[in-house]
């Protein structure tokens, strides 16, 4: 225990969880915890009618422990904090494994030890997903699907607070299956760790080791993450290394100072009435650091994706007030150490900012990071769907900028739960137009999406053309399967995520020049932009009509002589388009086109994305 100690006080532990928090020793339990500031530090729980028991100061610098022989499974209890000034807090163990549901605010005795995990063979394959297919579907486990819809309200007392949720080991049979048959590769949740307010939607937090009880028990998520592995899905938690709720019973000045905040009050506080913990305090290193390693090792998740990163980089979050080099220099150890630790686990920021090198490598000067999503991307994307087409053309760059940065990061490209909230409307409902024209350039969008270099994340709902924002009082609108219209897009998405998987020259050279090609990136005019995807001997060239406008004939430049078919079209009939597709095969003719050779001559409907497959030709292959 010396050495974690010291490690910790120095910044650079990674399982600080194995000395504080409550853990058996012998015949009992001991229980730790750091309060430096303490006066002194009571255990209080079930198992000693919540009387007094004074802990013992165990190092000079706050740590008081303390074993009890009568504490059993499932007892609730807290550290009682006497102030310097002789006040008393209860506050839940910022190391606590399992919690009380809330509204209530105990930590839970729980062994979290001996899960009989059957993972293995997942876990020796899994890598950082560079050069595969990753396909991730992002949800929130409250409101992917209820037993019952039933709005939630505050109430404790109100038998439906708890009841309309499925747990974890419910998950398994209802979950999987499905991400399983859309072809995703992972899942993405968001935050798990124990928080007290559904509307904060796991954000803001108070236990950072403590898998939320809203939905059962350590050990069923663990069964979860297990089927998942099993099934061959990857599971990625959302982390929320920048700030946490000042709830009484929380982290906020948790011994009567500040253990986890700023002591600068203008630092302390953020703009979403939290406080912003002190990443220059190794201490605060140490906490957040173990707690991502415990997801991994302990709930062998895949990946971590870091919340808010441009609050991290930046005062305030706010570019104009500096760098936090001592926040950076935090980022740039955390990954540092967990891929030295596990180098097949995938760090993910989500950063608005613009800051170079956020997947560079620490030691060219970067952040660490393995991948970053791509939130320029998404709002250009977005606001050029928006857009009546014909401004379109006006706008043109809004589509190509992208390429002219891509290959600077490791990008992800997101359409995530901030875009279908807070009257931003949902993906559908964002396009322009009539309720037909909605549906058809949402199909093209998501062509444009699965087809544009980069790895893939979708927001639970997007996938049914929800036309109601998300709230995570309710379910997915999972009764629109029950409508044609919604139906056929639910089956494209389906489509086009099988595509994505299945053909390498959509993900194997994400991150290179070689596996993208602009054919025409200029056509203002009309509003339709020509690209290639390639991989070896594979070429496909996708076509976008950004306009209602249809063409009978129009030629496109193709990077190859032979045979083209058309692989998926957004307008066939059964995804609910008007069928003006390309059923037969086209074949190149030696007319130059798009600075090509050769060219094909093909039908666009309105709105339409389409996928062309190169096949050479038979006489070429004779050749």
């Amino acid at each position: 225990m010396q050495e974690v100690f010291k490690t910790f006080f120095e910044g650079t532990c990674l399982n600080a969880y194995d000395l504080f928090g409550m853990h058996k020793e012998g015949d009992g339990i001991r229980f730790t915890v750091y309060a430096p500031n303490a006066y002194a530090v009571y255990l209080v729980g079930d198992f000693n009618h919540w009387n007094n028991h004074r802990m013992d100061k165990i190092d000079r610098r706050g740590i008081y422990s303390t074993v009890i022989h009568n504490a059993k499974e499932y007892d609730n209890y807290k550290y009682r904090i006497e102030t310097q000034e002789h006040v008393f807090l209860d506050k839940a163990d910022p190391y606590a494994v399992f919690s009380e549901v809330r509204p209530k605010t105990a930590s839970k005795v729980y062994n979290i030890e001996g899960f009989n995990w059957s993972d293995k063979v997942y876990l020796n394959k899994r890598n950082r997903q560079f050069d595969k297919p990753m396909n991730i579907y992002e949800l929130h486990l409250g409101s992917w699907k209820r037993k019952k819809d039933v709005v939630r309200t505050e109430d404790p007392d109100d038998p439906d607070v708890t009841a309309t949720y499925h747990t974890y080991e419910e998950m398994i049979d209802i979950l999987i299956p499905y991400i399983t048959k859309m072809g995703y590769s992972h899942i993405e949740l968001l935050p798990l760790a124990e928080h007290p307010f559904d509307g904060s939607w796991g954000y803001q937090d108070t236990g950072y080791y403590s898998a939320t009880s809203r939905y059962g028990t350590p050990r069923q998520l663990m069964k979860l993450i297990n089927a998942c592995h099993k099934a061959g899905i990857g599971v990625i938690m959302d982390f929320v290394p920048v700030h946490f709720v000042q709830d009484a019973h929380g982290l906020a000045m948790f011994d009567g100072g500040c253990v986890y905040e700023y002591y600068n009050e203008y630092d302390r506080y953020s703009e979403w009435g939290t406080s912003n913990f002190d990443l220059w305090r190794e201490s605060v290193r140490s906490f957040l650091m173990s707690a991502v390693n415990f997801w991994i090792e302990v709930y062998h998740v895949d990946g971590i994706r870091f919340d808010a990163v441009s609050n991290v980089i930046y005062w305030r979050g706010k570019k104009d007030l500096g760098i936090n080099g001592g926040a950076v220099d935090f980022i740039r150890r955390v990954n540092t150490m967990i891929h030295e630790k596990h180098p097949e686990i995938m760090m993910i920021a989500e950063d608005s900012s613009d800051y170079q090198g956020v997947t560079k490598a620490v030691e060219e000067g970067g952040l660490g990071f393995d991948y970053k999503w791509d939130l320029g991307w998404m709002n250009d994307t977005l606001r050029y769907y928006s857009m009546d087409p014909y401004f379109r053309g006006k706008h043109h760059h809004m589509l190509t900028f992208s390429i002219l940065y891509f290959f600077s990061e490791n990008f992800i490209m997101p359409f995530s739960h901030d875009e279908v909230v807070h009257g931003k409307k949902t993906i559908v409902d964002k396009m322009w137009g009539t309720y037909e024209q909605k549906f058809a350039q949402a199909r093209n969008l998501y062509l444009y999406m699965m087809t544009h270099p980069g790895k893939k994340l979708n927001f639970m709902g997007n996938e049914l053309g929800m036309l109601m924002e998300w709230s995570e009082k309710k379910s997915c609108d999972w009764n629109l399967l029950e409508y044609p219209k919604h139906q056929a897009f639910h089956r494209y998405i389906k489509d086009l995520n099988m595509i994505y998987r299945y053909h390498k020259a959509f993900h194997v050279l994400d991150y290179s020049y070689d596996g993208f090609e602009w054919i025409d990136a200029d056509n203002t005019t009309q509003s339709i932009y020509v690209y290639e995807r390639k991989y070896k001997r594979d070429h496909f060239v996708v076509v976008l009509n950004m306009t209602p406008l249809s063409y009978e004939t129009y030629r496109v430049g193709v990077p190859r002589e032979g045979i083209y078919m058309e692989l998926i079209n957004s307008e066939k009939d059964i995804y609910e388009g008007c069928n003006m597709c390309n059923y037969e095969p086209v074949e190149s003719e030696a007319i130059p086109a798009h600075h090509r050779n050769h060219s094909i001559k093909i039908r666009v409907a309105p709105f339409s994305g389409i996928i062309f497959q190169y096949m050479p030709s038979s006489k070429k292959n004779k050749e």
